[in-house]
């Protein structure tokens, strides 16, 4: 029997002990929770909503250990995550479709809105999801009444408010490795209409990777993460008002890439990890003169308001400006040192972006038969990009070979024989976006409505990328290394370009999407719908560090999607049972798309329009409470994401190898299956948990590149509280097979991205209410 079946079998044999212990110790029935989302700019319940969602409370988030976006893999099987050795070039995959890129000109496909606001690049979206009241993830294109970057997905996140009355909570957790969080809130009344909250958090890991360079055995891939938020509502007779503030600053030395596969005798030698190198998924160890680290800073301003214009209108707006600012130091050459025939390369980036964004809807009362909403969005960010690339290079070297790893070093005392390739580009990307939108429901009788939406986008985007001829840091001479180009972003005059330092480039475009769908609900408890939405993703340029022109100045166009979708959305047996469906469809043309290239023998990436993908499948989410105490969940999606056509090559026009193979990130088939069960217990309450995931293979890149196996994990707790909750104890296991398994899988195993939650390992919490 394989690893992965027997840890099945293991989670459904302590699920089933817990149905058990629920049937023979609980005997009044519960219904299903209803949650409330804002998925369509208005509260709903979800059950009503005709998309395919998944609505998960805060205390959900809590309860299964989410503290941020990277998290919710687990919760919602639709949803993949794509790490990379920095955040601002990580991205999340909905349905086996992503914008994976090193770009600052490009936006994500799956859109993070945070309290009405959307953000500018992917790597502001992960971090610590702290006080959310809950997290809705809508899944396939969201552009009519979202718009920005929404072509693949949305996952919009909603803070906890203020409270009528004085509320207090402070969290502490540990878990192996060194992992300790703190957090702490305090909500109430300040006076007359007015409420608040404040929230601080801290938290730090020492890592799950051992750095063995220079013999110091430090630990990495841990995090250092705090921040605080204050919100103040208003809630008056005829407006409601938010104002929130928030910061959040992080330092991880976080992710090196893990060599899992030999680079050759001499460079494993050169490694010398422990147990050797070529142990894929199983290694743990580095030798890198460099701690490949991130740093983050980001804080932002929101105000939003609901405004009653009549007994029928409302007037919702909502207004952010967010400050971010991402660094990131990375190790390239995932060595020890140079030596000969092999180079040393380092980065060091820093990305600032600013957003601010404001919109502004009416909506019209819903309980009529007619009801609609129209508004007005206008976005404005200001990304700016310094980066720089040091290479240590040499083909020979005056110093003696290694007797232990048969390497020549390369001197770095003697400038003539040792270059020192250097280049350092400067970017400034300028984003507006301005759009016009409407949806409108028609309820023709308690059977059915048809929903219509149309919105209007028009997008700006212009930058300035400056980057000179790589040069010897040491001489000032022409020098060229890996991932160093010998050409100025400008292009060489032979190649078509000006020859200059500086290319730049502007491109606009405008464009109307929308969707159309058919609700059918036969009775309160069920609801089928089917749809058709035109989904959009606007230009974009590569600007990276080694834009050249004229290939990279070419605008890449717009992204678009054709979307088919049918539903059920039920609930049975006196709403015990909870049953959603959906079946899609979706095909995108003009896929913008990151290959993989090498640059004088280094990966560097190249965002390109990769031609027609499609996504087809299916989702189900169940939901069960069969008696009071217990809730039974289980999820499951299934995605074949294809590439359909891939753009010819251009100078042959032969068909592209790639047609047909599956998209980077996108398995087949994941599911999750859980129980929750809370009992009285001799005036306590005893709470237990468990859950286990399986994820189907998937590959790391275009053309089936970097296979990374299936691969199952079972997760559980067991907490104990007094009866009414105020003090709450919780042990938790992770993984607890300890099954190892990579996010990413780069050069056939040669670099490697292991998670922390690729090993057991155990924790408690403590958790304390006024």
């Amino acid at each position: 029997m394989s690893a992965s079946n027997f840890t099945l079998l293991r989670a459904a044999a302590a699920t089933a002990s817990m149905i058990a212990v629920a049937s023979a110790t609980a005997a009044h029935a519960q219904e299903v929770e209803d949650i409330i989302v804002t998925a369509q700019k208005v509260e709903e319940n979800v059950q009503k909503v005709p998309i395919a969602i998944t609505a998960v409370s805060g205390d959900r988030l809590e309860a299964t250990g989410t503290t941020s976006l990277e998290g919710i893999t687990r919760i919602v099987p639709s949803v993949t995550f794509r790490k990379g050795t920095t955040s601002a070039n990580s991205a999340i995959v909905m349905r086996g479709v992503g914008t994976i890129t090193f770009s600052v000109a490009a936006e994500p496909s799956v859109s993070t809105v945070v309290d009405g606001i959307v953000l500018s690049r992917s790597g502001q979206a992960f971090m610590d999801l702290v006080d959310a009241e809950r997290l809705e993830v809508l899944r396939g294109p969201q552009g009519t009444l979202f718009g920005k970057n929404a072509s693949a997905g949305l996952v919009n996140i909603v803070s906890k408010g203020g409270t009528d009355e004085l509320e207090a909570e402070a969290k502490a957790e540990w878990f192996e490795g060194d992992e300790y969080r703190l957090r702490g809130s305090v909500s109430g009344p300040i006076g007359g209409d007015w409420s608040g909250r404040i929230t601080g958090f801290y938290g730090s890991y020492d890592g799950n990777i051992t750095n063995i360079n220079g013999g110091r055995n430090r630990k990495v891939n841990g995090y250092e993460h705090w921040g605080t938020r204050g919100i103040v509502d208003y809630r008056g007779d005829v407006a409601r008002l938010r104002f929130i503030a928030d910061y959040f600053e992080a330092d991880d030395d976080c992710c090196a890439d893990v060599t899992g596969a030999s680079r050759g005798a001499v460079l494993d030698a050169e490694l010398g990890l422990p147990g050797g190198v070529a142990l894929g998924e199983k290694q743990r160890f580095i030798n890198h003169n460099l701690v490949t680290r991130t740093r983050d800073k980001q804080w932002s301003l929101t105000a939003s308001g609901d405004f009653d214009l009549t007994d029928t209108h409302t007037l919702s707006v909502v207004a952010g400006y967010r400050n971010w600012e991402n660094e990131e130091i990375r190790e390239g050459d995932f060595l020890p040192r140079a030596i000969v025939g092999t180079a040393e390369l380092h980065d060091n980036g820093l990305v600032k972006t600013q957003q601010f964004s404001v919109e502004a809807r009416i909506a019209s009362d819903q309980s009529m038969p007619f009801f609609y909403q129209v508004g007005a969005f206008a976005w404005h960010s200001d990304n700016k990009q310094d980066f720089t690339r040091r290479d240590i290079t040499c083909t020979t070297s005056t110093l003696p070979v290694d007797p232990v790893t048969g390497a020549r070093p390369c001197n770095v005392n003697d400038t003539v024989n040792t270059l020192f390739p250097t280049a350092t580009s400067n970017s400034d990307v300028n984003s507006t976006n301005f759009a016009l939108f409407g949806q409108a429901t028609y309820r023709f009788n308690d059977l059915f409505a048809l929903t219509g939406g149309l919105r209007y986008t028009w997008d700006d985007l212009s930058f300035t990328h400056f980057r000179a001829p790589g040069i010897n840091a040491v001489t000032g001479l022409p020098a060229t290394g890996p991932g160093i180009s010998g050409s100025p972003a400008g292009g060489t005059i032979a190649s078509g370009g000006t020859g200059l330092n500086t290319s730049s480039g502007s491109s606009s475009n405008g464009n109307l999407s929308g969707k159309a769908v058919l609700q059918f609900t036969p009775s309160d408890d069920i609801m089928l719908y089917g749809s058709y939405t035109r989904g959009y993703k606007g230009p974009a340029f590569n600007v990276f560090f080694n834009h050249t022109a004229p290939t990279n100045a070419v605008p890449i166009d717009e992204e678009t999607s054709d979307a088919f979708e049918i539903g059920l959305k039920s609930r049975f047996l006196d709403n015990k049972v909870q049953l959603n469906l959906a079946g899609f469809s979706v095909e995108y043309d003009g896929f913008q798309a990151n290959n993989f290239v090498l640059l004088n023998g280094a990966v560097v990436t190249n965002l390109t329009n990769a031609g027609t993908v499609k996504s087809e499948g299916f989702e189900a989410d169940l939901t069960a409470v069969p008696v009071e105490g217990l809730t039974l969940r289980g999820s499951a999606a299934y995605a074949d994401a294809k590439v359909k056509k891939f753009n010819p090559n251009p100078l042959t026009n032969a068909p592209d190898a790639r047609d047909g193979t599956r998209l980077p990130l996108a398995p087949k088939f994941t599911y999750t299956v859980g129980a929750d069960y809370e009992v009285p217990v001799g005036g306590m309450m005893l709470y237990l948990g468990t859950d286990y995931r399986h994820v189907s293979k998937q590959f790391s890149d275009l053309g089936e590149q970097g296979l990374i196996d299936a691969y199952g994990q079972w997760n559980a707790s067991i907490g104990i509280s007094d009866a009414e909750d105020r003090y709450r104890l919780t042990f938790h296991a992770r993984n607890i097979s300890d099954e190892s398994y990579v996010l990413l899988n780069v050069s056939n195993g040669q670099r490697l991205q292991i998670p922390r939650d690729a090993d057991r390992y155990f924790g408690v919490s403590l958790r304390a209410r006024m």
